[in-house]
């Protein structure tokens, strides 16, 4: 059997990066396509080192319409994974025109050259904020959809289009992956979460905090309608990610048409269960602070991933400690990330 080539948008990423390995760890021949803004070129080093195989790269936005084309150009795709895109929702309120610009030409660039090119299989990172302040916890994928901030809204507009799109193109398969909160790192400690400036995220910022470049972790509410007063989300090892996006793409290259999976752990997990669970992995307290809620935060976010699991197997394995011991390992190896 030929080997199937996959191109990976955002591949030098977080989560593109671990399902970079995922993918050469199950045979696929990969190709990343990256602009490198959030990311660093040392991520190939680490791909190789872990695979032995060191994947095609090529520095180029997705925004870049000719660049992009020379991708395509040059390569025989089978299928795509979407992830290139900016994702920090606190930055989209403060820069909504940055976030549609960027994610919406570069996700209508990708979607031209997949038709002009006879690529018909598109795997597509897309969020759980697609949910909004959900009305009832666990979601289900078919709960209605509405956004409370931009970078949601260019999720959701993103997967309208895609919706839109398929109906007139059945040839055209897609799946859907709205993934609840990605944590922790390779168990290697070789890749994790290694953002620029001051983290967005929860993890990375505790796991600064704890190795001394942060003076405490804030903790933005704690008057949610929540047990203990801060925000639940669904935490997700981002190895258990990975292997997602490799089962959704394995189904698209069986089945046809638009299908659509929650990813997460079917559980919740407060903001202070976690910094708690933090604090046992690495065996000292790590400081924080109250702080005011930030805006478009909502109180509670969990998965229901029974429809992942039936349709393509899709269950987690790594648990919250799991995610913290990975997490914390990462750092303590790379106490610079990817800079050194």
């Amino acid at each position: 059997m030929t080997m199937k080539t996959i191109l990976v948008t955002g591949g030098m990423g977080y989560i593109g990066s671990h399902t970079v390995v995922e993918l050469i760890e199950k045979k696929y021949n990969v190709i990343i396509v990256d602009n490198l803004c959030n990311s660093n070129d040392k991520v190939l080093e680490r791909i190789n080192t872990i695979t032995g195989v060191t994947p095609q790269f090529y520095r180029v936005d997705c925004c870049d319409k000719t660049g992009f084309e020379e991708v395509f150009k040059m390569n025989k795709i089978d299928a795509v994974i979407h992830f290139a895109g900016l994702k920090a929702v606190g930055e989209s309120v403060a820069k909504p025109l940055m976030y549609y610009e960027n994610n919406l030409i570069s996700t209508l660039y990708l979607i031209e050259l997949m038709e002009k090119y006879g690529v018909n299989n598109l795997v597509f990172s897309s969020s759980a904020t697609v949910y909004g302040d959900p009305i009832s916890v666990p979601i289900y994928e078919d709960f209605d959809l509405h956004v409370t901030n931009p970078y949601g809204r260019t999720k959701l507009m993103i997967e309208d289009m895609l919706r839109d799109y398929a109906k007139v193109h059945p040839e055209f398969n897609i799946a859907l992956l709205r993934y609840f909160n990605p944590i922790g790192a390779h168990p290697s400690g070789l890749m994790g979460e290694d953002p620029n400036g001051i983290p967005n995220n929860l993890m990375p910022y505790i796991t600064q905090v704890a190795i001394g470049k942060r003076e405490f972790l804030g903790v933005f509410g704690n008057d949610y309608d929540t047990p203990d007063g801060t925000g639940v989300r669904d935490y997700i090892h981002v190895c258990d990610l990975a292997m997602g996006h490799v089962l959704a793409l394995n189904k698209l290259f069986t089945d046809s048409g638009l299908v659509t999976y929650n990813l997460g752990s079917g559980k919740g997990t407060s903001v202070m269960e976690l910094h708690d669970a933090m604090e046992k992995a690495c065996g000292f307290k790590i400081p924080y602070k109250i702080m005011p809620r930030r805006a478009g935060d909502i109180a509670t976010c969990y998965a229901a991933p029974d429809k992942a699991f039936k349709e393509i197997g899709f269950k987690t394995k790594f648990t919250i400690e799991d995610m913290c011991r990975d997490s914390w390992n990462w750092q303590k190896k790379n106490p610079n990330g990817y800079k050194g």
